[in-house]
């Protein structure tokens, strides 16, 4: 059988978000390649070898999966969420670069549910209209850049969907991020901290930006900060489709 390469989303968390395509491309997969945790919600099966790494080696990651679907192998590179956003469908485009050999593989993304539409969903609709996703984790692009898209989102007045927004070796920079939004949006936008959706842990809180800390955020969490047309209704919050 020929080699292929599968770039497939998990979801957010629980098995019901996974779609039914992706959960055929990791059944027939002979090995499965990804960020341990990833990895490690893959069930075990007789002649499925698992091939787990550390979070910062995705290109090493994206080769390693490429060079086992030359060599034949069926094999799916498993990512949380979509694997195009903030993920390892890039990773694996970026490797291929100045390979041609690579180039000539069977290669598809499989999309997944990805982590703001869950957690927008638990909530109600915050992005029902235009809005923009920001990873604030500054291990691949410096602080400044992220400030700086930060701002001008604000100023466009787009509700906005964060990555990554606070772990233990970067607690600042969620700090700022909020006086950032603050002193570009004022006080009274609506957030959403949506920590572990689909999980046993989840845990949702909506606040006014006012009252929004640093500590509300972990890596678990997706941030979600409304627009100036963003409202409550009831329980829920949603962003209007006109504007």
């Amino acid at each position: 059988m020929s080699g292929w390469l599968r770039i497939v989303g998990l979801g957010p968390g629980c098995d019901g978000l996974i779609t039914p395509e992706a959960q055929a491309t990791v059944a027939g997969a002979t090995d499965i390649v990804g960020y341990i945790p990833y990895v490690a919600r893959v069930p075990d099966r007789p002649g499925l070898v698992k091939h787990a790494s550390d979070n910062r080696v995705e290109l090493d990651r994206a080769s390693h999966a490429l060079d086992l679907a030359a060599e034949g192998r069926q094999v799916a590179v498993v990512s949380s969420g979509d694997p195009g956003v903030f993920a390892m469908a890039a990773a694996v485009f970026e490797a291929m670069e100045g390979r041609p050999d690579w180039q000539g593989l069977d290669v598809v993304v499989v999309p997944g549910i990805s982590a703001m539409f869950a957690a927008a969903a638990r909530a109600g609709a915050p992005l029902g209209h235009d809005f923009c996703a920001i990873n604030l984790s500054d291990n691949l692009k410096p602080w400044d850049l992220i400030e700086k898209r930060l701002r001008l989102a604000a100023e466009a007045d787009f509700a906005m969907a964060f990555y990554n927004p606070r772990s233990a070796s970067r607690p600042e920079g969620f700090r700022r991020t909020l006086e950032v939004l603050r002193e570009a949006c004022g006080d009274d936008r609506l957030v959403i901290f949506a920590r572990a959706v689909s999980t046993p842990a989840e845990h949702i809180s909506t606040v006014k930006l006012s009252e929004a800390t640093p500590e509300m955020a972990d890596m678990r969490t997706v941030v979600i900060v409304g627009s100036s047309r963003t409202r409550r209704v009831g329980p829920w919050v949603y962003t209007p489709r006109m504007a």
